[in-house]
């Protein structure tokens, strides 16, 4: 076994150590969010907690972790007699972002069921986790039906399992820890308010600290035990305080005052619901406990507010979360109680972070405000900086709600929430022999196909004699997330001030319905006299709005250089992801110029996308009383359906999915 890297050890990252050790203080806090770029010690400084936390006690032979004193009357392997138990080291289990359904809750012992013809049901990781840590690693990229799941059990401290015969209920309380890069798509609001804490990281700019960073790595690297030994006493402080904190825990005291701030400050921001005002109340006595005091003061009541609120304000998909400690310091002075202490201890003394007790200076604390402001609408006037006939960007209009647009048919792609597709979670709709190896069985069809064949195969007990031809995989249907892939026109046409405005609010529209379908978007623009790709596919809808709303406009139509550009994307993107099928959304109003024969040019490209089958859609942005129907007839070309801005809006998109799908039957057709 590997030696891990020690807690102490990790350089900076005051906040996170600290969200880490206050719920190893008291794991009630809920959990911690960890959020960052790639390469800032997520994942070491979580892994090496672990090694900080205190033993637990288990009844021997309980797979369920039920503790000796008391013991789990509910438990699967029990009912288990008050007593002395076995000894040993807190766990961390890792849930894999690709984990089935099966090894998360547990499932049927199927060698077992068939072979004994018993009910024997096999634990999964959540009962592994029971009282130690669950860790999940870019938990963005989890799957819809496994973040269900954690959803039930992290709200009702156990899992219930009720599939294929089997009912069993088993606790499971756990330490959730989570960690993701914010650039490859964000969380369903659900799961992030059920994370207690919620930590930004981010690498030091700082020469000294990156080069001690480097350091430290290295000595580990190359003798990981001498490495450990090194900082051995340390951890043990570590280890020794979270104890002493801990037992103090209960005797502090969280006044009437700190109780008035947390629920203005809960108020003042906005946050749905009261978890956040339980939460914060438990991080701040977890606060003071750490520092080893028994009263809660405002400064206690700060940190908390900084660790617990800025994932549950409220704000839409695309800002950035944060809080404005202005506002913050304001509300705290305002609802200050009478049982403040005047004289806070400024340094309790020991190990895990700044001041000496985990807890970073407010100077210190990272900035978070709000949301930066979106830069003003320019007017239509040349950029400074930009090239002949090239605007300004302006802002995008309000985002409204769209109605879904989907892919036609029935796809094979990753588990999303747009179009059809057979997935290994959703509804069972049938059963097949299995292609390769045997994921899901299907277990009534497979007795049914053996039940049979018993007497010919001497079959003398209670078990059932299978065979592998008697197997049969269960197939199932649910949604896939797709590649919505926008071309939008930011020529010279499409210019005029009000008009670009609706258009990047139309854009914006869709890509919120993109994030909520946990699609991949990618963003290819056209203007001047060639088309680039202004964003590649990615997870991370956030960087197209950003993109989007940077978007400068100018210049002539190259609507084919647009379309040929959206096509090498497609293709390279069938070759990297081949199961996820792609949305082409046009933005145009239609024309065509630039170079020698631009329409015809035009006409091509749109062909050509077409006879690969590429599931289009128009969205028409010619205004005016005069129309001359351009973007109705790329449609055409495409084989696509067109709408106008108008009808994107959710109560006029009626019918726009049924369209879709006519008009690639149509083209399918006439081919």
């Amino acid at each position: 076994m590997s030696t891990p890297f020690p807690f102490t050890a990790v350089v900076g990252q005051d906040d996170l150590r600290l969200a880490l050790l206050l719920n190893a203080v008291s794991p009630a806090v809920g959990g911690v969010l960890v959020r960052g770029e790639k390469g800032t010690a997520k994942s070491t400084a979580v892994r090496a907690l672990s090694a900080l936390l205190p033993a637990v006690d288990v009844v021997p032979g309980c797979r369920f972790s039920c503790a000796p004193a008391a013991p789990d009357p509910g438990c699967p392997d029990g009912p288990h007699e008050p007593g002395a138990g076995a000894r040993r080291p807190a766990r961390m289990v890792e849930l894999p972002v690709g984990a089935s359904e099966d090894r998360l809750v547990g499932a049927l012992d199927i060698e077992r069921a068939l072979a004994e013809g018993v009910k024997a049901f096999e634990p999964g990781l959540l009962a592994e986790a029971h009282r130690g840590i669950l860790y999940v690693d870019e938990v963005n990229l989890l799957h819809d039906h496994l973040v269900d799941l954690l959803l039930d059990a992290a709200a009702m401290g156990a899992s219930y399992v009720e599939r294929e015969g089997v009912s069993v209920r088993h606790a499971a309380r756990f330490l959730l820890v989570g960690t993701m890069n914010p650039e490859e798509g964000e969380l369903r609001p659900q799961l992030l308010d059920r994370f207690g804490l919620t930590v930004e990281v981010s690498a030091s700019r700082e020469p000294d600290q990156r080069v001690e960073v480097v350091r430290r790595r290295l000595a580990h690297d190359d003798d990981p035990e001498a490495f450990a030994t090194r900082w051995a006493e340390e951890e043990a402080a570590v280890r020794t305080r979270i104890v002493a904190a801990r037992e103090l825990l209960p005797s502090v005291r969280l006044g009437d005052g700190a109780l008035r701030q947390i629920a203005a400050t809960c108020a003042a921001f906005e946050v749905d619901g009261m978890r956040a005002d339980i939460v914060m109340a438990r991080t701040a006595t977890a606060l003071a406990a750490w520092a080893g005091r028994t009263d809660v003061l405002a400064e206690d009541v700060r940190q908390a507010a900084l660790l617990a609120l800025p994932h549950r304000r409220r704000r839409n998909p695309f800002d950035a979360p944060g809080l404005d400690e202005d506002k913050l310091d304001e509300t705290l002075e305002e609802f200050g109680g009478p049982d403040d202490d005047p004289d806070p201890d400024p340094d309790p003394g020991g190990p895990g972070g700044g001041g000496g007790d985990g807890q970073p200076s407010p100077d210190d604390a990272p900035q978070g405000g709000d949301t930066a402001a979106r830069p003003e609408a320019g007017e239509s006037g040349q950029s400074a900086a930009s090239g002949a006939g090239e605007q300004k960007a302006v802002r995008a209009a309000q985002p409204f709600r769209t109605k879904v647009l989907t892919v036609p048919g029935l796809g094979d792609g990753a588990a999303g929430r747009r179009s059809r597709a057979r997935t290994e979670h959703g509804r069972t709709t049938g059963a097949r022999r299995p292609r390769g190896a045997l994921t899901k069985l299907h277990l009534a069809a497979t007795v049914q196909a053996a039940a049979p064949h018993q007497r010919a195969r001497g079959r003398s007990g209670r078990g059932l004699v299978v065979r592998r031809d008697d197997l049969r995989q269960a197939t199932r249907e649910g949604r896939e997330g797709n590649l919505v892939l926008f071309v939008v026109d930011a020529s010279g046409s499409m210019a005029a001030r009000q008009r670009m405005a609706a258009v990047k609010g139309a854009v914006l529209s869709l890509l919120l319905d993109a994030y909520q379908r946990r699609d991949k978007v990618g963003l290819v623009t056209f203007r001047g006299s060639a088309a680039e790709v202004a964003l590649p596919p990615t997870s991370s809808v956030d960087a197209a709005a950003a993109r989007l709303e940077s978007l400068p406009t100018g210049g002539r139509t190259p609507l084919a250089a647009g379309l040929l550009k959206a096509h090498d994307v497609l293709r390279v993107e069938r070759l990297r992801d081949p199961a996820r099928r792609a949305l082409l959304v046009v933005v145009t109003d239609g024309r065509a110029t630039g170079g020698a024969e631009p329409v015809v040019l035009a006409g091509r490209a749109a062909g050509l996308l077409a006879a690969e089958g590429v599931a289009s859609v128009v969205v028409d942005c010619e205004s005016g009383p005069v129309r001359l129907g351009l973007a109705g007839r790329l449609a055409e070309e495409l084989g696509a359906a067109a709408v106008t801005l108008d009808e994107l809006r959710a109560d006029s998109i009626t019918g726009l999915v049924r369209n879709v799908q006519g008009t690639q039957r149509t083209a399918r057709r006439a081919a």
